[in-house]
């Protein structure tokens, strides 16, 4: 069954992206990202951006996010996958990337939300953007601690804020 993955979260104001690979199912169903709620997204970019992420409904932390000029999305549009391990993705379709030269102006960072998501970093940086690969959020990368995650993805959205 080909899944299909979440609009981005951008607007005019985003001036860095974070390019997860493609949602997993909890954040399907949800229709939210990062939903899983072992997933330390939410958590790490609160205490990067300042803001009680983690404790406020989605729409909140959306608004949050496009405030503090962050924008979210994924590599993947659509794929096969059983379950919700990136390792299981199969004939993914990528983002049109290129059209957020358009649609985000301001943008001038993106930065990988893990391995598998990386692998696009190329066509990236030939699109003209600085990109930075950070520690997985997911709870399948248990080899980096919660601190050690949160000091690599401040470092790299901090000096864009």
């Amino acid at each position: 069954m080909i899944l299909h993955g979440l609009a981005p979260v951008i607007d005019q104001r985003a001036r860095v992206l974070i390019l997860g690979s493609f949602p997993s199912t909890a954040s399907l169903a949800a229709q939210q990202y990062y939903a899983h709620p072992q997933n330390q997204f939410w958590r790490i970019l609160g205490e990067v951006i300042g803001q009680p992420l983690k404790d406020m409904d989605y729409p909140a932390r959306i608004v949050a996010v496009q405030a503090a000029g962050i924008a979210i999305w994924d590599v993947f549009a659509s794929c096969e996958r059983a379950g919700s391990l990136d390792t299981a993705i199969r004939d993914a379709v990528p983002n049109p990337l290129a059209a957020l030269k358009e649609s985000a102006p301001a943008l001038r960072r993106i930065c990988f939300n893990g391995g598998m998501a990386a692998r696009r970093i190329r066509e990236v940086e030939v699109l003209g953007f600085e990109a930075m690969v950070l520690p997985s959020t997911s709870p399948a990368n248990a080899t980096w601690s919660f601190e050690r995650k949160l000091l690599a993805w401040r470092a790299a959205l901090l000096p864009v804020q």
